[in-house]
């Protein structure tokens, strides 16, 4: 699975964005398990750890139930408990995803707090130490989505117990410092570990032959039903938005992820009268920067060239794009929109096809859309 991974990878790069076109003969497409996030796996520990904290005995296993509904079981793979702590961990298993936290142990220990549910970084959980991300510097990397869930779970603990919420949570990862190495933590300002992340708490297995060929047959789909207007959006929110936004049915919607080039191309080929693409500011910049495959592994923001564009020498040492946008102003992300969806336009150019850009935060607010 992991040579299938990077042989389509090598097929997505290139310099040229119009120089790939799909393969003519696809292989059959694998079926791959799915896996669980980092902020999945703390939420079940936290709960495991609760239940020996105030209900006296640790489970063997344990059931959350995740951001849609879904109510997957974690066996528990570490347990110990002191006067006034206990903590558990789970062993994330991240499916058949390449990634690099797959087999890591995600401890929380839980102990009373002075009000309220507070959260700490153990070993190998990173401290954020730059602007620009969803939580603020000084904080520990457990981003908003998993802190709501364990969250969750101490509130749904503490009436099963007749307890109140005020509990510390720490989230350790051993071996986290170096996993993060691995990761683009560092060049964040993450320093010290790992973030906890996950904003569905599932990991969806990553084959860039297999996403590319359902971005294709969602084309198929939607042409043969006689749609004039798709949409292809790089996440859950931004697909939400992009939906309400022009109240587009269900199959009107691409899952188009990273590979904006994978939609493009084959549009090109198989044309409908509009595209819609919607996404962060991060994507949608690297798409107007040039950038097709938009995976945070295989194509980065330019920052200097943005410092250079907006005549804001500041935006070379920003962190993020939602940084660089902090400090230009509302202009960037309008700018980034425009650009974005020239950059579309020129893959679809000549046939037809009517490209526009919905740029959204990560709560779901439009910051820009081009014209």
């Amino acid at each position: 699975m992991r040579k299938a991974i990077n042989d389509a990878t090598c097929l997505i790069g290139g310099a040229d964005p119009r120089a790939y076109s799909p393969p003519m003969t696809r292989k059959p497409i694998e079926k791959l398990r799915r896996g669980w996030t980092t902020g999945a796996c703390a939420t079940a520990a936290t709960k495991a750890a609760l239940m020996r904290l105030w209900g006296g005995e640790f489970p063997a296993e344990v059931s959350i139930v995740l951001p849609r509904g879904e109510t997957p079981v974690f066996p528990l793979a570490h347990q110990m408990a002191g006067q006034g702590w206990a903590e558990a961990g789970i062993t994330k298993d991240a499916g058949d995803d390449p990634d690099v936290t797959h087999g890591a142990l995600v401890i929380a220990r839980v102990a009373a707090s002075a009000s309220g549910v507070a959260f700490r970084a153990g070993e190998g959980v990173g401290i954020v130490t730059k602007p620009g991300l969803p939580i603020p510097p000084g904080e520990p990397a457990i981003n908003p989505v998993p802190r709501q869930m364990m969250r969750n779970v101490v509130e749904e603990c503490a009436v099963s117990y007749g307890k109140t919420t005020d509990i510390e949570i720490t989230v350790s990862v051993p071996g986290g410092a170096q996993i993060a190495l691995k990761t683009w933590n560092p060049r964040l300002g993450i320093e010290g570990g790992l973030s906890i992340l996950g904003t569905t708490g599932i990991v969806r297995p990553f084959s860039c032959s297999a996403w590319i060929a359902s971005i294709h047959r969602g084309i198929d789909v939607a042409r043969a039903d006689g749609l004039r207007h798709v949409a292809g959006c790089t996440g859950s929110t931004s697909e939400q938005v992009v939906q309400h936004l022009y109240g587009l049915p269900d199959h009107a919607m691409l899952d188009m992820g990273d590979f904006a080039g994978g939609l493009l191309k084959y549009i090109r080929k198989h044309p409908v009268e509009r595209l819609t693409i919607g996404g962060g500011i991060g994507k949608i910049t690297k798409l107007a920067q040039g950038a097709i495959d938009l995976h945070s592994s295989r194509s980065q923001v330019d920052f200097h060239a943005l410092a250079r564009d907006f005549d804001c020498p500041e935006v070379a040492q920003a962190t993020t794009a939602l940084h660089a946008a902090e400090l230009v102003g509302a202009t960037m992300p309008e700018r980034i929109a425009e650009r974005a969806c020239a950059k579309a336009g020129q893959i679809v150019q000549g046939v037809g096809t009517e490209v526009d850009i919905v740029v959204i935060d990560r709560e779901g607010n439009i910051l820009a859309r081009s014209r």
